[in-house]
């Protein structure tokens, strides 16, 4: 998948990844025509009842990383975090992502356990630090496509994430992420000074500003993520069908908000299941 991921980032439009965290959220959102998906760590975190704030290990996202990529059968952004570690940590996340079929991961340079972007209080690693980590990645995939994140925006300000995107830039990742400018004047300032190919993070809510895909794709991104709004949707729609039973003693007045029985069972391609039972049956 890496091959058609590198396809899909030379071609003319921006690729447009949601962020998914599970095997059924990874079916929807292949199901409605996305190119690619992004598994975002944060949702698999919060999908686990906890923030993010680092507190899954690498084996724990495996897990369900290589269920969006079982279920969607589509390029997979991966959130390798920090990498779980130092340069040596790094060697076994690439080899670990790569082995379950990811086409590309970001690493990031925050100081681990790292926490979300768009929280505050994130420490930073030197920018060296961080270059002996990319290089350890490089070295180490054989066609994964590597992405080197920064969080220096809300530490250290707008010019030395600029510098520190230029200089990851230079050891050779694929490309660039620089997390959660603030306006959209940054955006445009971000594509202007970074050269490498850019991904950048839109989600409704969050410290950066809304900007359309056609519109990045006129600046010069490459990749946009949402991470969290499918996430966020069915959070809404959970909670309205649990108070809704909870008071009524059952979930008839939100009937037309759910997935049908035959709707449901089309996502998880039950007939064909079911056609390879009958295969396969006896007789």
């Amino acid at each position: 998948m890496s091959a058609e991921f590198r396809r899909l980032i030379q071609a003319d439009e921006i690729v447009v990844a949601p962020g998914v965290y599970d095997g059924l959220s990874a079916r929807i959102a292949a199901a409605a025509g996305f190119p690619a998906l992004y598994c975002s760590g944060g949702a698999i975190a919060r999908s686990s009842g906890v923030p993010d704030l680092g507190l899954l290990s690498m084996t724990e996202v495996l897990v369900r990383v290589r269920e969006v990529v079982d279920a969607s059968g589509l390029p997979v952004i991966a959130d390798a975090d920090t990498g779980y570690g130092n340069a040596l940590n790094v060697v076994r996340t690439v080899r670990e992502f790569e082995r379950i079929g990811v086409a590309a991961i970001h690493l990031e340079d925050q100081v681990a356990p790292k926490k979300c972007g768009h929280y505050s209080g994130q420490e930073l690693i030197s920018a060296d630090e961080m270059v002996q980590k990319l290089r350890a990645a490089l070295d180490t995939r054989r066609e994964l496509a590597i992405i080197a994140r920064t969080d220096a925006r809300g530490r250290a300000g707008l010019d030395e994430a600029i510098r520190r995107a230029r200089l990851y830039a230079e050891v050779g990742a694929d490309l660039v992420f620089i997390e959660a400018p603030v306006s959209r004047d940054e955006i445009e300032t971000i594509a202007r000074s970074v050269s490498a190919p850019l991904l950048i993070n839109m989600f409704e809510g969050g410290r950066t500003p809304l900007v359309p895909a056609h519109e990045l794709a006129r600046m010069g991104y490459r990749v946009m993520i949402v991470p969290s709004d499918l996430q966020r949707a069915a959070i809404k729609a959970m909670q309205l069908v649990a108070e809704t039973l909870l008071r009524d003693g059952s979930s008839a007045a939100v009937r037309d908000q759910m997935a049908s029985f035959a709707d449901r069972e089309r996502v998880v391609d039950l007939e064909a299941w079911s056609n390879l039972e009958l295969r396969y049956a006896n007789g």
